[in-house]
């Protein structure tokens, strides 16, 4: 088999490393802020220079050679990195010139040191960087995988550093398990499936909130990321398990395409950021093309209203009916679960695979699937 599927593991990295890593980020900025004030120059006009030049990781790459004289820690390798990373978000973003990275106070940026695979060296017990040393936890999970790639030393809010390296796996061969589901996500239940199977919303973040507040007020700011760090972790697990629970059992998995960045915006937006809805069709695109499943999006307009039975458009609708759990179809007399029901209408919506009432709901609006 072909090692094709790309997966980036996380080893945080021992204290002793921090002060070292911590001076090597802030010449990572140093070079990321030339790159910027240098293509911001590079477009601008004058008699000399008529036309505006739009630099290219090459352009920056080439300006920043012998670079390396300048600075104690990070070698060619990484400020080629730089450059490069720098190029590819300001072409991402279409702009002039991105965000400065600060190396000091409240508002400083977040520690990050890339690195090439060739630059890093695993050595008995530890791992050589820079002609640095470095410990990490669990390293055996580096050592599993053969064939590594580029990667980066990234540091979070508490100060702590991890290393992160892309590593190539051997694409699985997939299971065949005959079924498909739909899931509806939501604010009651995270994410309801056809089948019934829900992932309960778990208060991730509202759980902790009193207790994040009362840090806050107290200007106990370490510990409040503390207990931030915990949320984030909380939910990362429930929605690493329930993917994963998904990916295993289904061959297929149609998931509606509610829009996080439009309902942060209402009333609802602590709630809406608490699910993860965005980090679950993360999970649920890369861990099924892993293991050669099929992950689709629909248009989930008109699912919560159309009878999975009979596909009349009898159901609740508006925000002021979002209350009304369970409802009987008019025309058939169905007794519905309102997730439930809506999941089972995002499975109809799969290609190739009509059912009863699929008719009614493409006249509602429906547009068919779209592949991830």
């Amino acid at each position: 088999m072909k090692a094709e599927f790309k997966k980036t593991i996380h080893l945080k990295v021992k204290p002793e490393a921090y002060a070292w890593l911590n001076n090597a980020a802030v010449e990572v900025n140093q070079v990321w802020n030339y790159c910027n004030e240098t293509s911001q120059k590079a477009l601008e006009t004058s008699a000399e220079r008529p036309q505006p030049k739009w630099l290219s990781g090459f352009d920056l790459c080439y300006l920043t050679a012998g670079a390396t004289e300048c600075f104690d820690r990070i070698g060619a390798d990484t400020i080629q990195n730089i450059c490069t990373e720098y190029a590819q978000k300001r072409r991402q973003f279409k702009k002039c010139r991105l965000r400065w990275r600060v190396s000091r106070g409240a508002k400083r940026s977040l520690g990050w040191v890339p690195f090439k695979a060739a630059s890093l060296k695993v050595k008995g017990n530890a791992i050589r960087f820079a002609e640095k040393t470095f410990r990490v936890f669990d390293r055996q999970r580096l050592l599993e995988y053969g064939s590594r790639k580029s990667g980066s030393f990234s540091q979070n809010a508490l100060g702590e550093w991890f290393l992160n390296v892309v590593v190539e796996l051997p694409r699985q061969e997939p299971v065949k398990t005959g079924k498909a589901v739909g899931v509806d996500l939501g604010l009651k239940a995270i994410a309801t499936c056809s089948d019934g199977v829900q992932l309960e919303a778990g208060q991730f973040y509202r759980g902790i909130e009193t207790r994040i507040a009362q840090a806050q007020r107290r200007g106990h700011q370490r510990k409040a990321k503390r207990l931030q760090l915990k949320a984030k972790n909380r939910r990362s697990d429930a929605l690493h398990k329930f993917s994963r629970k998904l990916v295993d059992e289904n061959d297929v998995i149609i998931i509606g395409d509610v829009s996080s960045s439009k309902l942060v915006k209402t009333r609802m937006a602590k709630s809406v950021l608490d699910s993860g809805w965005g980090l679950l069709k993360t999970f649920l695109q890369y861990k099924g093309d892993y293991a050669g499943r099929k992950v689709e999006i629909v248009d989930e307009r008109f699912t919560t209203r159309a009878c999975s039975s009979c596909g009349c458009l009898s159901g609740p609708s508006g925000l002021r009916q979002l209350v009304v759990r369970e409802w009987t179809c008019a025309a058939c007399d169905t007794v519905h679960d309102r997730d439930i029901n809506a999941a089972r209408n995002i499975l109809a919506l799969r290609p190739g695979r009509p059912s009863a009432g699929t008719r009614q709901v493409a006249r509602a609006g429906l547009e068919p699937a779209r592949a991830v």
